[in-house]
């Protein structure tokens, strides 16, 4: 959840880890803090608030020929957001310092015994627990050894760097259930919770693996696993450019975001559709004919938007494969005592691939035998390493928190995945050329839906006081109705339901009145006298409509105060359409409102703790 990153090398370490940490606020900014090691001398500053606070205090002229440092940007989860509860936090005696990411389950037990031997703490933290630790065990032995020794009695999550200032041409790193990248330079190196930190300065970067310590020092590097043992690890290179988290003129990430979703979709499909054959290839499934044959039952796993995403897998699979699928929470799964059995596919979704709860689920069903794969967005994560196979959305970094380009890049795997296996089965060529040739289509689409985005944005301007919002969808809407609810949720602090329109006269009704907006999720599909009838019972109880229609409904506007068209596709296409009006529909009332729309409160874009 929280930033991280290290440096140490021949350049001015608090500058480039300043720099860095800007890259990764998006995982947690409620405070941040930095420490560089300068002489032998640790020169440390934290502060509450976003990174611009602790930029504006830092004296980077005195500190310019500093080369190794730590810092870190921060996510609360014990302790509130405070100078004293930032990161990085130090030892009795000013010598170690730690940044943490994570949550250190046994903390209290730990910090019990310690503060018995003497020592003294500063914060509420659970971090400061290990930085004490390592000091303990740092009077007999090295760093390193002592970083081992102190982890083998830590349980819970970390991604954590150490820096000493007794030997200030090292760091310490390690990693168990938080993601680390270990970022490989000339005469330099970076360690990072996110590649992005590292991508300014080197392509070339080494994902460590739960339970591996690293030894890094300007010119080389070691990894050991927890009980000192080498380890040997590949050299990756990561192939996108900097340039693509940028705003690149836009007001912020997610609106770029929104307006990439033509080339992110494309980039999903490309390569894995045979439009001659009606048929898709992705092979990194890894699954045999005999695997597609044995399938009778596909579980998907995931939380928030990709949780969404599977319900919408739900509802294709289930018709076009007509293979049972059931979608779980991942928080949900890993704690009840699921029932699998031999036929079962689980398949997780994770944008990251690092999500705590989704992880665990995943390692759920392996350790009962399960074949499990992933859908997620970033080479190199847990979720692409430990699955048996899988498929990349390919939607490139996404830095704003809320979700948007890669929730319909995951929709578009979903349709990719659910051709593949109704056309294995009972789909005629016909259909499934119906789809692809659709898809193909999609991404000009988009770009039709992108073009009346003033036309949300006034009807955003109409609606941007209001309290409450429903969103209502039946069939393959529903999953895009939750979305939708969702994403007014995150940026603007609006409360906001999604419900299918059936549920409407089942309790929600009771809320509707002449100040809630009510939106309607409305393709002119085989249902779509119900749903008109649904749009009658808001009308009656004065609550006003926002309609998404296809293209050419000219009835629609009798019941609707607002219509927003999205062009005619197949009906397995529509979530990825008509979720777009959704999404800038949420991003302008939160510009008009004036929340922060890529940090939204209490939110982190990857959340790797339980």
């Amino acid at each position: 959840m929280c930033g991280i990153v290290g440096y140490i090398g021949h350049k001015s370490a608090a500058e480039l880890i300043i720099n860095s940490l800007k890259k990764l606020e998006y995982r947690g900014y409620d405070s941040s803090g930095i420490s560089v090691n300068c002489n032998g001398e640790l020169f440390t500053q934290k502060r509450a608030g976003k990174i611009a606070v602790l930029d504006s205090v830092i004296d980077y002229e005195s500190l310019k020929n500093c080369t190794t440092g730590i810092g870190h940007t921060r996510w609360a989860t014990h302790g509130e957001p405070s100078d004293v509860n930032a990161h990085p936090h130090r030892d009795c005696n000013n010598e170690l310092v730690i940044i943490h990411n994570g949550i250190i389950e046994n903390y209290k037990d730990l910090k019990e015994v310690l503060i018995g031997r003497g020592h003294k703490f500063l914060s509420e933290t659970d971090t400061e627990v290990v930085v004490h630790l390592i000091e303990h065990y740092k009077k007999e032995l090295p760093l390193l050894d002592a970083v081992i020794k102190a982890l083998q009695s830590v349980e819970g999550a970390y991604g954590l760097v150490v820096m000493s200032k007794k030997t200030p041409d090292v760091l310490i790193a390690a990693r168990k259930g938080s993601p680390l990248v270990l970022g490989v330079g000339d005469g330099e190196m970076l360690i990072a919770s996110d590649v992005s930190a590292v991508i300014e300065h080197t392509r070339e970067v080494i994902y460590l693996g739960d339970g591996e310590v690293v030894e890094v020092r300007k010119d080389g590097y070691r990894i050991y696993d927890l009980e000192k043992n080498r380890i040997d690890k590949d050299i990756e290179s990561i192939d996108w450019d900097i340039a693509s988290i940028e705003k690149h003129g836009y007001d912020h990430f997610m609106l770029k975001e929104i307006f990439e979703q033509p080339e992110t979709i494309t980039n999903a499909f490309r390569g894995r559709i045979l439009l001659d054959e009606a048929k898709v290839k992705l092979d990194g499934l890894r699954l045999s004919d005999e695997d597609f044959s044995n399938i009778e039952r596909i579980i998907f796993i995931a939380c928030g938007t990709s949780w969404h995403a599977g319900l919408v897998a739900e509802y294709l699979i289930e018709e076009y494969a007509r293979i049972p699928v059931e979608v779980e929470y991942a928080s949900e799964f890993r704690y009840r005592k699921p029932v699998l059995k031999k036929g079962d596919l689980v398949i997780t979704i994770s944008q990251s691939g690092e999500t705590a709860d989704t992880l665990a689920a995943m390692r759920e069903a392996k350790a009962k035998g399960i074949k499990v794969l992933g859908i997620t967005n970033v080479v190199g994560s847990t979720i692409a390493r430990e699955s048996d196979g899988g498929v990349y959305i390919h939607a490139g970094p996404e830095i704003g928190v809320a979700s948007t380009k890669a929730f319909t890049s995951q929709i578009t795997v979903i349709v990719l995945l659910t051709v593949l296996l109704a056309r294995k089965k009972e789909m005629s060529f016909t259909e499934g050329s119906a789809i692809l040739n659709d898809l193909v289509k999609l991404p000009e689409l988009v770009k039709t839906i992108l073009s009346t985005s003033e036309k949300i944005k006034e009807i955003a301007e109409v609606y941007s006081d209001k309290s409450n919002f429903l969103y209502l969808g039946r069939g393959v809407s529903f999953p895009v109705a939750l979305e939708g609810a969702l994403k007014l949720k995150e940026i603007s602090y609006i409360h906001a339901e999604g419900y299918p329109a059936a549920e409407m006269k089942h309790g929600p009704i009771a809320l509707i009145d002449q100040e809630m907006p009510v939106v309607f999720i409305a393709p002119k599909d085989e249902i779509y006298s119900k749903i008109i009838s649904n749009m009658e019972e808001v009308r009656a109880r004065k609550g006003r409509i926002i309609a998404i229609a296809t293209e050419n409904d000219k009835d629609i506007v009798k019941y609707a105060d607002h219509v927003i068209y999205i062009p005619d596709v197949h009906k397995a296409l529509l979530p990825i359409l008509s979720v777009i009006p959704l999404q800038l529909l949420s991003y302008y009332i939160a510009v008009y409102r004036g929340c922060d729309v890529d940090q939204p409160r209490n939110l982190a874009k990857s959340v790797t703790v339980e």
